[in-house]
């Protein structure tokens, strides 16, 4: 029996059905949170038990330590589960869970400070040996950035140190360009994270993104499950995501995970996280990019190829168990693929659509999964992300779990609100997806085409 008998779930939408289907496995209680917006939504209805923690504004409610942390003692929980996003990698969270004696489902305090700063991170990774995509330090000003861009050479991209999510990004291909890019940089850090902390990187055109997903204990044993190909983006935003990386040699495949285990052990990290890379495909070097110290929302490809229930695991490594499994016993086998599902408009610059799901019937068969807090009469609100499912395929190889998106896609059937669901028809039918010819530009570059056609 686990030492954890009720877990608060601190989040929202399909991650929290995600994890509440995991208590249910693992035998354990859970207690949803929700905002005023949330009291209908599906993950009430699942949970042992519903909280309302506030108005339906996130900084009201889902961002909120202190309401977290009462909700947790009131209902007895155990042990607490960010999810993804809010305050999932925020160290604050961690140490108030650590101080009422509250388990933290997820890594310490120490390991989320670490990885938070994306600076931070850099010299850590550095410090161990491993390549860093070349760059400074933090930059005081516009004219020190550009001494730095003088000489790495265009493009160049700003970063913040404490970003996420394409927020504080920006790449500059021209000098005329770069004043009013770095400003904007800042305002968007300034907005976003309350850290205006930028640094400058040598931008990768041809690059592909790939990650790596870390499961480790408290006993020390460190071990991956396969990398993921994350390369088809949208503003710095992950669509289409797959398992394992498509073209990749079987020599660099081991040679990117061998790296995400090692940073891992080295940074004595605890439960699920993920390493990412940056591949440059001129090259053939790759560079660390950052780590995520949470569950990612891209977890289902990897659990399809690997029969590994990750978020099963987050509970059990939470609960001082030890892994149930060696590297040498994980089998990694098949292909698969996800596709992101958002209410969002792409004929209008995929602007959000919230409104009431009117019919909601997703689809059903051999090797398509799906991950959702939708159903028909459900209403989309306009407080979060647009988020209303993930399709998942699978197949012995890459043609067949493709081939199962297309028709999964094709029989998906959402009326009430716009959703994503045409422009990824037109992606996954281009032929530089189906034969795996990706970079992190890929997706960019067919918005204006899709546009008109």
């Amino acid at each position: 029996m686990l030492n954890i008998s009720r877990v608060l779930v601190a989040n929202r939408g399909e991650i929290a059905v995600r994890i509440i289907k995991a208590c249910m496995a693992l035998g354990v209680e859970s207690v949803a949170v929700v905002s005023e917006a949330d009291r209908e939504s599906l993950p009430a209805k699942m949970a042992n038990r519903a909280v309302c923690i506030g108005p339906a504004p996130s900084a009201e409610s889902y961002l909120r330590i202190d309401t977290l942390l009462c909700a947790a003692l009131a209902t007895g929980s155990d042990a607490i589960h960010p999810g993804y996003g809010f305050l999932a990698e925020q160290p604050e969270l961690a140490e108030a869970c650590r101080k009422h004696g509250v388990v933290f489902i997820g890594p310490s305090p120490e390991n989320l400070e670490q990885m938070g700063n994306k600076l931070l991170a850099r010299q850590i990774v550095k410090n161990f040996g491993i390549p860093v995509i070349p760059g400074s330090e933090k930059v005081k000003n516009h004219k020190e950035a550009m001494q730095v861009a003088r000489k790495m050479g265009f493009p160049v991209i700003f970063k913040a140190a404490a970003g996420g999510g394409g927020r504080g990004m920006k790449i500059v291909t021209h000098p005329d360009e770069f004043k009013t890019a770095f400003e904007t940089a800042v305002a968007e850090a300034r907005t976003a994270f309350g850290d205006e902390t930028i640094y400058v990187e040598r931008y990768i055109l041809n690059a592909r993104h790939i990650e790596v997903q870390i499961l480790a204990d408290h006993f020390g044993n460190v071990i991956h499950l396969g990398e993921r190909d994350c390369s088809s983006q949208r503003r710095y935003q992950k669509i289409i995501e797959e398992a394992p990386a498509p073209s990749l040699s079987m020599d660099l495949r081991e040679k990117i995970r061998t790296v995400g285990v090692r940073i891992a052990n080295d940074m004595k990290y605890e439960n699920a996280g993920t390493v990412e890379f940056i591949l440059d495909q001129e090259s053939g070097q790759f560079y660390f990019l950052e780590m995520n110290t949470r569950i990612q929302v891209e977890h289902p490809v990897t659990e399809m190829i690997s029969g590994v229930d990750i978020v099963k695991e987050q509970i059990r490594i939470a609960a001082q168990y030890p892994l149930g499994f060696t590297q040498s016993e994980v089998q990694l086998t098949g292909h698969s693929i996800e596709c992101r599902i958002n209410a969002e408009s792409p004929a209008t610059g995929f602007q959000p659509c919230p409104g009431r799901i009117t019919q909601w019937i997703p689809p059903q068969g051999p090797g398509i999964r799906v991950d959702s807090h939708c159903y028909a009469g459900y209403f989309v609100p306009p407080y979060y992300d647009s988020l209303l499912a993930k399709v998942i395929t699978s197949g012995t190889e890459r043609s067949k779990a493709l081939e199962r998106m297309k028709d999964a896609l094709e029989s998906f059937s959402v009326y009430g609100v716009e959703t994503t669901i045409p422009f990824l028809k037109y992606l996954l039918n281009d032929p530089e997806y189906r034969e795996g010819r990706l970079n992190t530009q890929w997706v960019e570059e067919r918005m204006e085409k899709f546009s008109m056609s």
